[in-house]
């Protein structure tokens, strides 16, 4: 009889096996898609007309229901049927638009991402399911999106999107979508899009509430007033890297993106059905940004943008960035964006492993802290035990040592009540705190401003962190422990 552990390792063998196999598939797919293209079939020239007939009586009732829509009519869905549209990030905003894009009959569909799909995908990612778990995610959406609508050219770039590489994938594309999740990614897209002149729409979600931009458009050269503002004409800065939070940090309601996700394709389908004479004059009409709010009286609400900046990096007369130094990799975009994940500003002395907290919990010091710094709705997901909560938004805000201040509104799960110093009065003056975050980042920035703060003692208090956080303790110590 096999042993847990063996079976453990034929699972694990067998998904390998599995998802190698989709990825195959998926590549096939893309195989026959072009030799059947380099064969002409579907509508070659010369064709009968009674198959030409044929051909175009199987569209019109495929695509019956929009064809008599005003807006679209025979001319759009001919105008959908030739255009490229290059998706990047197929997560929760780009599965919907992708799905919405490929049942309207655009032409040719790009797929950017080179993640691989997580089981935390699924509540909000709709192309991906269990069976395609661990597969490249554009494999994934292409198994999807050519049982939805196999008329569709789709092509995968399985691959993250650098300034090596950008211009390259761009190029066989008419219009663009960002589906991505941070502000590195973000600004270089909209920078290629300048570069290349293509029409960018541009879409983000968190928790409840998200935000939709049509960027560059119409996509007139640098230094042209009548063309479309740009992602630094509305974010000349990037925001703190300290204050931006992704999906699997700060959490998101799969229909909030959902519905954000399906509005790039509406804007999108938009953008392409235009006439030529609205195309022109697209720049006359104020571009804004559209902003929702699930769970607000009024869930949309639009803001008015001002035009290109005269003195943008990126569209205007006096524009640095350029062809030339996207392809010479002079621009980097994390450092622009004072990205630093995972955080490492703490000496080894100050840090701790999931191991050694295990040892120590146990009963090699039984007088100590353990500060879980998540916000409260974590914290009540699942917690260590005999751990407090301060989240670190109120870390961050200022530890103040009055009634007042950070102490008052401290809570445990013992319901433990605080002295004036924001700690458990039973603890010893020089016992230790440990802190813990979800992955060992917002932890090590806690227990710097504790330190500042002078909740040390001046040295005479160790204060430290879990490294790794909660996902360390679950690879380390509990692999029972709950993942989310």
């Amino acid at each position: 009889m096999e042993t847990f552990k063996n079976l453990d390792e034929k699972i694990q063998n067998l998904r390998r096996q599995v998802s190698d196999t989709r990825n195959k598939l998926a590549q096939l797919t893309v195989e026959l898609q072009e030799a059947e293209s380099l064969s002409n079939v579907g509508v070659p020239e010369g064709q009968p007309t009674s198959q030409r007939r044929t051909q175009k009586s199987a569209e019109y009732k495929k695509y019956g229901r929009q064809l008599i829509v005003p807006e679209i009519g025979v001319l759009g869905q001919g105008r959908l049927k030739s255009t490229a549209v290059l998706i990047i990030g197929i997560g929760g905003l780009g599965c919907p638009a992708a799905a919405y894009l490929a049942g309207a009959g655009a032409g040719r569909i790009g797929l950017v991402d080179g993640d691989l799909v997580e089981t935390s995908n699924l509540h909000r990612q709709i192309l991906h399911n269990v069976e395609t778990i661990g597969t490249a995610k554009v494999h994934s959406a292409m198994i999807y999106l050519q049982r939805l609508n196999p008329d569709v050219r789709y092509i995968p770039h399985a691959e993250g999107l650098t300034p090596e590489n950008a211009i390259e994938i761009f190029n066989g594309y008419d219009i663009i979508l960002d589906c991505t999740d941070n502000p590195a990614t973000r600004y270089l897209i909209s920078d290629t899009a300048v570069v290349l002149r293509k029409p960018l729409i541009s879409a983000s979600a968190l928790r409840t509430e998200g935000q939709l931009m049509v960027l560059n458009s119409p996509p007139r050269p640098p230094g042209d007033p009548m063309g479309g503002p740009c992602y630094r004409c509305v974010f000349p800065k990037p925001p703190p890297a300290d204050s931006v939070l992704s999906c699997g940090e700060g959490g998101i309601l799969g229909p909030v993106v959902g519905v954000m996700g399906v509005l790039q394709a509406l804007e999108a389908i938009k953008v392409i059905v235009a006439d030529a004479s609205s195309a022109d004059t697209r720049a006359e009409k104020a571009p804004s940004l559209l902003l929702f709010s699930a769970f607000s009286d009024q869930q949309f609400r639009a803001v008015r943008l001002r035009p290109r900046r005269a003195k943008c990096a990126a569209c205007s007369a006096e524009a640095t960035v350029t062809k030339e130094s996207l392809l010479s990799g002079s621009l980097d975009y994390i450092q622009f964006c004072g990205i630093s994940n995972p955080v490492n500003i703490l000496s080894e002395e100050e840090r701790i492993s999931a191991h050694e907290y295990k040892r120590l919990q146990e009963g090699v010091i039984k007088d100590h802290l353990l500060i879980d710094v998540r916000d409260e709705i974590q914290f009540r997901l699942v917690s260590l035990s005999g751990s407090i909560n301060i989240p670190f938004s109120q870390i961050q805000s200022g530890i103040s040592r009055n009634p007042d201040g950070l102490a008052s509104s401290v809570k445990s799960n013992q319901f433990q009540t605080f002295d004036l110093d924001g700690l458990p009065s039973s603890l010893p003056p020089h016992a230790p705190i440990y802190v813990v975050c979800r992955f060992g980042n917002d932890s090590q920035l806690a227990v710097r401003r504790m330190k500042e703060a002078g909740l040390d003692q001046g040295g005479k208090r160790y204060i430290g962190d879990i490294k790794g956080g909660l996902r360390a303790w679950r690879e380390e110590v509990d692999y029972q422990w709950p993942e989310y």
